[in-house]
């Protein structure tokens, strides 16, 4: 599933629509698209007729924002694309929404699985208001406070998008490996030290790999198409069995927080 630096790099692909009118809006199934709030209207609900002022992301979600306050969410979930192009595209049977612009561009929402989705929604306070501090962001304070006196892993809080949104299996596990501490250790059991070092070590991570476009590890396009290269940072995530690149030590795996989780175990 997509997490922070893909849906980041859709939103910075996403910048050519900003500024622009939204002439013709196309839902092709309707449950992909809810109302988080009142009544839905269809046409209303796509920001038809609407000018786009920006584009906003908190965590792994991101927001149309039009003028007159209207704002229509984007779920990327597993497979969710979106396609900035020309209206003549040979439409595709995955194809879920289609916006035209002003300028003669068209936007499409394609999502091969359906895990995704569109809300509309009042506000983008409305529809961000479930989830913790952008990862982006986050600051040791902040994430001490999210984590709590937990007996829960400190990768099964990093998973929680009420405690820190945007981080996913991927960006848990070489965070944690940045920071030099093991996933499976108690939240309660972290030190301060240990949740500065967490913290920037998140915030490295997840810049780094924004600045390569996202990863790209099966289905994850930018909305020009193309592929991500972050995949080539990774140090853990998907090494299980490898030789560390720090001591050459076999890494190990194992389930938490219900994901496939990879540490190393003299590094951390």
């Amino acid at each position: 599933m997509p997490e922070l630096p893909e849906v980041e790099s859709v939103r910075n692909g996403l910048q050519p629509i900003v500024g622009r009118r939204i002439i013709r809006a196309s839902l092709f199934r309707r449950d992909m698209l809810e109302s988080l709030s009142a009544p839905l209207n269809i046409p209303r609900a796509m920001l038809q007729g609407r000018r786009v002022e920006r584009i906003d992301r908190v965590g792994k979600q991101l927001g149309i924002i039009a003028d007159g306050g209207s704002v229509l969410g984007i779920h990327l979930g597993m497979t969710g694309q979106m396609i900035v192009s020309h209206p003549d595209l040979p439409r595709s049977t995955h194809d879920h929404a289609h916006w035209v612009l002003d300028d003669g561009l068209a936007l499409t929402f394609r999502d091969p699985r359906r895990f995704g989705g569109l809300r509309a929604a009042h506000s983008a306070s409305e529809l961000f208001e479930n989830l913790g501090p952008d990862a982006l962001e986050i600051r040791a304070k902040e994430l001490k406070l999210g984590c709590g006196n937990s007996t829960r892993s400190i990768k099964a809080a990093l998973l929680d998008q009420r405690v820190l949104a945007g981080v996913g299996n991927i960006y848990a596990d070489e965070s944690l490996f940045r920071a030099r501490i093991r996933p499976s250790k108690e939240c309660r059991c972290m030190t301060d030290d240990q949740f500065r070092a967490l913290a920037g070590s998140i915030r490295k991570v997840l810049s780094e790999a924004i600045s390569y476009g996202g990863s790209t590890l099966r289905d994850y396009r930018k909305p020009d198409g193309e592929r991500g290269e972050a995949q080539r940072l990774h140090r853990v995530y998907g090494r299980a069995g490898m030789p560390c690149i720090n001591c050459q030590t076999t890494l190990k795996s194992d389930t938490i927080g219900q994901r496939t989780t990879v540490w190393c175990p003299r590094c951390q």
